[in-house]
């Protein structure tokens, strides 16, 4: 979820910032261009004074006239000098009265043109459009001369922009580095509001998932996030209680009626045994009421199993893994050659991990009895235990049928048993109740085709304390 709110929220504030940015830099280059506007103003305000009593004839000057002419031109060429800018005072009919440099002169057509054109209207010339980093040119402002009433005269001044480009490009590159500032401070803030509003749920995750394996006791802590949320993690930890007395309940009852009802069904067998001794031997009927008898047995003796390991919380110690799993190996080997099963074991002579040895053993003769009874004459069956990084694998894999892909997401349901292995004794509770007791320690049990025929049982065990305890504590 926070790979798809953060970028969501950086988009929104990205696009605020954005938004705000661009008519802000338009504006801080409309800025810089109106103090250059304004000042070519004044200049062009300054000439028209110099030039308002010069002679309209400047090719026939003659006296005073001819004296501000003087000085009209000096200034001219000081300011062109000083500032790189054309300047100019040209009469009505465009020709020159005093410009500097000297081979300045109007363009027949252009922005000098136009802005003079207006300027003989008797107004200022209209404010030149926006000038941008990216453009090169001029620009062009035009004012009257006016004596008597009458324009006589128009001053007009042509700068370059490149001075005023730079400025507006520093503008905005300090701009540029504040929306950046802006950004990473905003980034930051939705990653922290992010991981305020999301730490909540990640824990809602972690605990549901705990339970969903198992691990009932797991619950959220409801003292951070949004409200909405820590109302959402109070419920959760009402509905885990509840859960979890109503499983206790479950496994109270499983095993008090496994319990109870295994007194009365020893009594019934026996009472079968005793009426089986006034009946002729070999009496059908009799020895298939002792057989679903002794099968009911089993059933019973298989749930109390399954009760009990659902409810031991278990107690994990540094195990010598590879000890136990030779060790059962040993005890199974002759009840798989009176099958005419091999049971062989491949990998270290020793492998620490952190496991209850008690339900290890009882889980790897559950699994190991499922290979052999199920593996037929003449084939094998191979334990292998190796190290893999923090975790120890227990790999017990047979030569039978095996199971097909759908058949292998039922494996280990209670009570489920393929429809094509009917006919093998057993409750269909064994890898339930392995599974029931592997999980309180961290361990997990997981099932695979084993190539080119049969099924490849994993217990995979923890080789630290930390996985182990986290497990178990939930």
């Amino acid at each position: 979820m926070r790979t798809r709110l953060l970028p969501l929220l950086i988009i929104l504030m990205a696009g605020v910032l954005l938004a705000l940015g661009f008519p802000l830099a338009a504006g801080m280059a409309a800025v810089q261009q109106q103090r250059v506007v304004v000042d070519r103003i004044d200049d062009t305000a300054r000439f028209a004074s110099l030039a308002q009593y010069v002679s309209a004839r400047p090719f026939e000057p003659s006296g005073e006239a001819d004296e501000r002419l003087t000085t009209l031109r000096a200034e001219l060429a000081r300011y062109e000098e000083l500032y790189d800018i054309y300047a100019g005072v040209f009469d009505r009919e465009g020709r020159p009265m005093a410009v500097a440099p000297g081979t300045w002169s109007l363009p027949r057509a252009g922005e000098p043109r136009e802005a003079f054109q207006e300027a003989l209207a008797g107004r200022r010339s209209r404010d030149p459009g926006q000038v941008w980093p990216w453009q090169r040119g001029r620009l062009t402002v035009a004012s009257p001369v006016i004596r008597d009433g009458d324009v006589v005269a128009v001053v007009v001044t042509h700068s370059p922009t490149g001075p005023l480009r730079s400025r507006i490009l520093h503008g905005w590159l300090l701009l540029a580095a504040g929306e950046t500032a802006a950004m990473l401070v905003a980034v930051a803030a939705a990653i922290r509001l992010t991981g305020w509003v999301l730490r909540p749920v990640r824990t809602l995750d972690t605990a549901a998932h705990d339970i969903a394996t198992g691990r009932m006791k797991s619950r959220v802590v409801a003292d951070s996030g949004p409200p909405e949320l820590r109302r959402l993690a109070r419920s959760f930890n009402e509905m885990a209680d509840n859960l979890e007395d109503v499983l206790e309940q479950q496994r109270a009852f499983v095993a008090d009626a496994s319990h109870q009802l295994r007194n009365p069904l020893s009594a019934l067998l026996l009472r079968i045994d005793l009426l089986a001794l006034d009946l002729p031997d070999g009496h059908e009927e009799v020895a298939s009421v002792r057989s679903e008898g002794k099968r009911l047995a089993r059933v019973l003796d298989d749930l109390l199993d399954l009760a009990l390991a659902e409810h031991d919380a278990g107690d994990p110690e540094l195990t010598d893994i590879a000890e136990i799993v030779t060790d059962r190996v040993g005890a199974w080997s002759p009840v798989a050659e009176r099958g005419g099963v091999a049971l062989t074991y491949r990998g270290p002579r020793a492998a620490t991990g952190w496991a209850d040895p008690i339900a290890l053993s009882s889980a790897l003769d559950a699994v190991v009895d499922n290979a052999v009874k199920f593996t037929p004459e003449n084939a094998r069956v191979e334990v292998t235990v190796e190290v893999a990084g923090d975790r120890v694998r227990i790999t017990v894999a047979d030569g039978g049928p095996g199971l097909t892909d759908e058949e292998l997401t039922r494996i280990g349901d209670r009570f489920w048993r393929s429809g094509r292995h009917q006919n093998v004794s057993g409750s269909g509770l064994g890898l339930s109740i392995s599974r029931a007791l592997l999980a309180p320690g961290g361990a997990t049990l997981t099932y695979a085709p084993n190539k080119p025929t049969g099924l490849r049982a994993t217990i995979t065990l923890p080789r630290d304390a930390g996985h182990a305890q986290g497990f178990t504590h939930g």
